[in-house]
């Protein structure tokens, strides 16, 4: 089985069920577009959710949008196609976390110059 990561990489496009795109924006105010920018930008921190056993795996990623906005989401990969359950601004915790991922992308490019 991949890993988390590769397993996100390997993916084609995204699924989109209304209802959760809709809860999203009135929960939240993250759009469509917002949800699918986290996962082309660097850095992108994916897991496996292990909070939530389901009878399908679920994952959780932190990224961020085109224009910085800090990004949480839960997703499930269903046939190559990532298809995101909730998304939501980070939390303080969430947001350091994906500091200190930034600061290590940001060394690792600096040491391949």
């Amino acid at each position: 089985m991949l890993d988390p990561f590769n397993q996100v990489l390997e993916c084609i496009g995204f699924q989109w069920d209304a209802g959760k795109v809709e809860k999203n924006w009135i929960r939240h105010q993250v759009s469509r577009a917002e949800c699918e920018e986290l996962f082309f930008n660097k850095p992108l921190i994916v897991a496996p959710d292990v909070r939530h056993p389901t009878s399908e795996p679920r994952l959780y990623g932190f990224g961020q949008t085109d224009e910085g906005r800090l990004l949480f989401a839960v997703f499930t990969v269903r046939n190559k196609l990532i298809r995101v359950i909730p998304a939501r601004d980070m939390n303080k915790r969430e947001g350091k976390e994906h500091e200190r991922a930034q600061v290590k992308e940001n060394d690792k490019q600096d040491t391949e110059v």
